[in-house]
């Protein structure tokens, strides 16, 4: 079994930069499907005036910590080698959750 986090703005989709999630959808995948679980806040980390802050990443890591994966529709190289180096593996992908995950399961991606 496998938990993936998806980056949504609509709940359905998966259609959100990672910097701009405001929560995520967290589902759980198995050979036979997968399983809402729960929407978790989060706090955009990447503030327009601010720009990027490792610290804001590592809140996100901590709040995803039991999650395998990341579904987002973009996500910045900096961001990406920051959380793969920490051990997060993140997906661009784009179109409903339903279908990314099920394409997930099918093809045996976790």
């Amino acid at each position: 079994m496998a938990r993936i986090a998806a980056a949504t703005s609509d709940g359905f989709t998966v259609n959100e930069h990672f910097g701009h999630a405001k929560f995520f959808r967290v589902y759980d995948l198995g050979e036979k499907g997968h399983t809402f679980v729960e929407i978790r806040d989060a706090v955009a980390v990447c503030q327009h005036s601010l720009g990027h802050d490792t610290t804001r990443f590592d809140k996100i890591i901590e709040l995803l910590s039991d999650c395998d994966a990341v579904l987002v529709q973009k996500i910045g190289e900096g961001a990406a080698a920051y959380l793969i180096s920490k051990g997060v593996r993140v997906f661009e992908v784009s179109g409903s959750i339903d279908a990314v995950l099920k394409k997930f399961i099918e093809n045996g991606i976790l």
